[in-house]
């Protein structure tokens, strides 16, 4: 008896700690970093000279991951492609791989970097998350042997793998994610085999992972969220901004507020590829973003954010996307409409020729209801609604539903659809909503200059997005882009697998 009543009380002193520990809130930071890249070469380099570029890269990033640290940050999240950049074939990037294990190995490369071979990018993410007392997100490669006993093994007789790894305050390897959306130009990377649900539990919250092109499909990103219940999704992305709706931070936060949940989202900076744009973003809305097409700098953001936002009594409500927008036929008025690109997709616009009124637009099973007032219509600035239900991509097709209303570049209606940054014209009010086919729905609002309207916008139960007060600046889009991720085709690249 006296050996258990000895460690009574350690172990009420060791859950006391434990629950103080645990809190409501946490300290979230997200980096956005230049990559320093390497020279295109089609040849494999030296794994010194690998490790050289890689070891630069991890300087700045071990420099902001202390500076986090510093400012009281519980976890940080790096970019995709951060240490060692893109300009690969699949054989020049072989050299910057390591060996991955699962995190069931119980690892903690800091204190046993050769367990499972030469690992020292590993090593170095671990002693910064270990030093620091600060869980580490970081995005690398992944390479796993294979032979002929497999079908699907690749002619060099290896799986590469884009791979996110997530190391705790002691620098264990706590999780590992291969990315199984790739984009077209990864041609580097193989796909996994299945997608791959990663979560982990923390004192401040159940956290999810995915990376970039993932956010726009069902697995993982919704299967994370709606199945598997986290409060928080990591994010590294190399996101390359297209304006209108996929703007990094419009459509980052959009997502978040969509989904209902948290959203660290780290970006690469290179505006050379018109990469930036990240932030801490949440149900509500960002809680602080960055975007920034002018200079070369990296920049390190941090927020407090709620650990358990379906807790929170500011949690917003589930929404019925498509309730208005069906107990209505159409508006009455002007409904001369006209085609437009956005991109590649061809969507449907209507001309707000006056200051207020009311529209509707239709194409396919979509239909775009908006109501709306300007305060001051500049002469020069053509605004339209616009309606496009249909597959978006060249290569890898999904089906997009989306409601806009957006400023054209110019009077001439066949610039409608094509990116635009600045505008003059504020609103009084809108209220736009849609006849959506499915729940997945995305809320965005972009202002002049590519900002964010946090706090200016609100989404109705019945599904309608509505200013609060009128813009305070002038409007580039509001939009709801919706996903019928059911319509969506097979992957023309994974078929074959």
């Amino acid at each position: 008896m006296l050996p258990s009543q000895a460690l009574l009380p350690a172990v009420v002193f060791a859950l006391t700690a434990l629950q103080a520990f645990a809190s409501d809130t946490f300290m979230a930071a997200v980096y956005e970093h230049t990559v320093i890249l390497p020279h295109p070469t089609d040849e494999p380099v030296s794994p010194s000279e690998a490790l050289a570029l890689m070891n630069k890269n991890m300087d700045v990033l071990e420099g902001a991951i202390k500076e986090a640290a510093q400012q009281g940050a519980h976890i940080i999240v790096t970019p995709e492609d951060g240490i060692y950049g893109w300009r690969f074939t699949r054989e020049a990037i072989y050299p910057y791989l390591e060996d991955i294990p699962d995190p069931v190995v119980n690892w903690i490369p800091c204190t046993d970097p050769s367990r499972f071979g030469p690992t020292p990018v590993q090593e170095r993410l671990s002693c910064m998350a270990r030093n620091n007392s600060i869980y580490v997100v970081a995005n690398i490669g992944d390479k796993k042997p294979c032979d002929s006993s497999d079908p699907n093994c690749p002619g060099d007789g290896r799986y590469q793998y884009n791979t996110d790894v997530v190391y705790d305050t002691q620098g264990k390897l706590v999780a590992r994610y291969h990315k199984y959306n790739l984009f077209r130009g990864e041609t580097q990377f193989n796909y996994p085999k299945e997608p791959e649900v990663v979560t982990f539990e923390t004192p401040f919250g159940k956290f999810g992972i995915f990376t970039c092109f993932d956010i726009l499909f069902y697995e993982p990103a919704v299967v994370l969220v709606n199945k598997m219940q986290v409060d928080t999704v990591l994010f590294p992305t190399a996101w390359m901004n297209v304006l209108p709706f996929l703007t990094a931070i419009e459509f980052h936060s959009a997502w978040a507020m969509g989904m209902r949940v948290n959203l660290l989202s780290a970006n690469t900076h290179n505006t050379s590829k018109a990469m930036t744009g990240d932030g801490l973003f949440t149900p509500e809305g960002p809680a602080t973003y960055h975007y920034d097409s002018a200079t070369e700098e990296g920049r390190l953001l941090l927020a407090e954010l709620s650990a358990h936002p379906r807790l929170s009594p500011t949690y917003p409500p589930a929404i019925n996307w498509s309730l208005y927008a069906t107990s209505i036929k159409e508006f009455p008025g002007e409904n001369d409409t006209f085609s437009g690109a956005v991109r590649r997709d061809i969507f449907t616009f209507s001309e707000l020729r006056h200051k207020d009124g009311n529209h509707t637009v239709c194409q396919g099973d979509l239909c775009c209801h908006l109501v709306y007032q300007m305060s001051n219509k500049s002469k020069d600035e053509v605004y339209v609604l616009g309606a496009f239900d249909g597959l978006h991509g060249s290569v890898i097709k999904y089906h997009w539903q989306v409601c806009t209303l957006l400023k054209c570049p110019s009077t001439n209606l066949s610039t409608c659809g094509q990116p635009v940054e600045s505008a003059q014209t504020k609103f009084e009010m809108f209220s736009l909503s849609g006849t959506f086919g499915t729940s997945y729905v995305f809320p965005e609002v972009l202002y002049s200059g590519v900002q964010l309207a946090p706090g200016e916008f609100e989404v109705l139960h019945d599904g309608r997005l509505k200013s609060k007060n009128g813009t305070s600046k002038p409007l580039i889009t509001a939009t709801l882009f919706g996903r019928l991720y059911e319509k969506d085709q097979p992957h023309p690249l994974r078929i074959s697998l």
